[in-house]
């Protein structure tokens, strides 16, 4: 790969995921600090990107990659979603805020797509130069943090800086994808089908008991997810954690070295052990936010955070991984397409509400009991691992 290409699509990469983790974060703690809004407003708000992630497969395979080169479709979003982030710090209504949010949602959940679609075009090799580019998005989340907490110092009044950095952020991406490579339309002609668009293609996976298994629990487990990053960041605000934004890169480095382990437990453990450890981190991380505190047992608050990478890179990459193998070189894409909209958009919409819900329940006098709250995801966690062990019996120890 030419160097001018390789440091186009870092930058593409890291602005990409700059954005996300810019608002994504702290929007649970402005919510409630700043614009009063309950438990359920916190929960439907985040709703709004698992609703996107539902209709976005249908704009990239409908429109976009048919009509229009991607990196110029991936341009006029960011430009549209830049004043619409602007827009999001002029409002002061919970409700309004949602709508907007939501239109924002629209536009930006395509252009995850379309990023990844830019970048593997400009690839002679995806396997081996992918992963070199896609790490720059995990370095953007992380900068985000770092920047919020270390060298803006913005306090929880002042959370409405971070849409507006996500603004600057999103108007310098959408100038920046008017000159990255040309990205042409793969299906110009109409090639792809509405079915393959759904994934429809891709049911026959439901005739292997083992796969139903992964794809209702990978559902599930969703709504865990969800409780994570709705409330986490209000959370330890309230607990009285400092430096909240940049301890929850931890996270995202976390992320980072587990994924690079993939291989090496795959090969002892097999997707079944893989998929179950993932989904034990969920449990044990929410034990350890419901019974640590800001005081000696802060270490447990680190720990929940750090556990994000076996959370995360155990059970959903490695699930991509046991869905690319299952599904074949066929029906590859639609797989994944419905395996992406079932858990980011059918789950996450489901968790988000619930999430919502469950902290209202256990809010007494604007005083939330963050025990019990997050005994509630603990426990969903531990039953989706119980259903998964009882009825997944496929252990491939290969990724191929």
């Amino acid at each position: 790969m030419h160097p001018s290409i390789r440091v186009r699509l870092s930058a593409l990469m890291f602005l990409e995921f700059f954005i996300w983790g810019a608002w994504y974060v702290t929007m649970g703690t402005y919510l409630d600090k700043v614009l009063h809004a309950g438990g359920y407003a916190v929960g439907k708000a985040y709703s709004a990107l698992a609703i996107a992630t539902i209709f976005s497969p249908f704009f990239v395979g409908m429109v976009a990659d048919r009509f229009f080169s991607a990196q110029k479709v991936l341009g006029i979003l960011h430009l549209a979603g830049a004043a619409l982030l602007w827009e999001l710090t002029s409002i002061d209504d919970p409700g309004l805020f949602y709508w907007v949010l939501l239109a924002y949602s629209l536009l930006y959940a395509p252009t995850l797509a379309l990023a990844n679609s830019v970048a593997f075009r400009q690839m002679t090799d995806p396997a081996k130069q992918f992963a070199g580019i896609r790490v720059f998005g995990t370095i953007g989340w992380i900068a985000t943090g770092w920047l919020i907490d270390k060298v803006f110092h913005i306090s929880t009044d002042s959370l409405a800086f971070t849409f507006k950095m996500a603004a600057a952020a999103s108007a310098l991406l959408g100038i920046l994808s008017f000159f990255l490579p040309d990205t042409p339309p793969k299906a110009r002609g109409g090639k792809t089908s509405f079915a393959q668009i759904l994934g429809v293609d891709a049911f026959v996976l439901f005739q292997d008991r083992s796969f139903v298994a992964f794809f209702i629990a990978s559902i599930l487990i969703c709504i865990p997810l969800s409780f994570y990053y709705s409330f986490t960041h209000d959370f330890l605000t309230d607990a009285g954690m400092h430096n909240v934004t940049s301890s929850l890169t931890f996270g995202q480095l976390s992320e980072a070295l587990f994924i690079l382990l993939i291989p090496f437990f795959f090969r002892r453990l097999g997707v079944k052990w893989m998929i179950a450890l993932g989904m034990a981190a969920w449990t044990l991380r929410f034990l350890c936010f419901g019974f640590g505190n800001a005081g000696p047992m802060e270490w447990m608050f680190f720990a929940g955070i750090i556990l994000h990478g076996v959370c995360f890179d155990f059970f959903f990459v490695t699930g991509q991984i046991y869905t690319d193998s299952k599904a074949g070189v066929q029906i590859q894409s639609s797989a994944q397409g419905m395996i992406t909209m079932a858990t980011y958009g059918l789950g996450m919409w489901i968790g988000t509400l619930l999430s919502g819900l469950v902290k209202d329940h256990y809010t007494s006098a604007g005083i939330a009991d963050w025990r019990s709250i997050w005994m509630v995801p603990a426990a969903i966690a531990f039953g989706v691992l119980i259903l998964f062990l009882r009825f997944f019996t496929d252990n491939k120890t290969t990724t191929s």
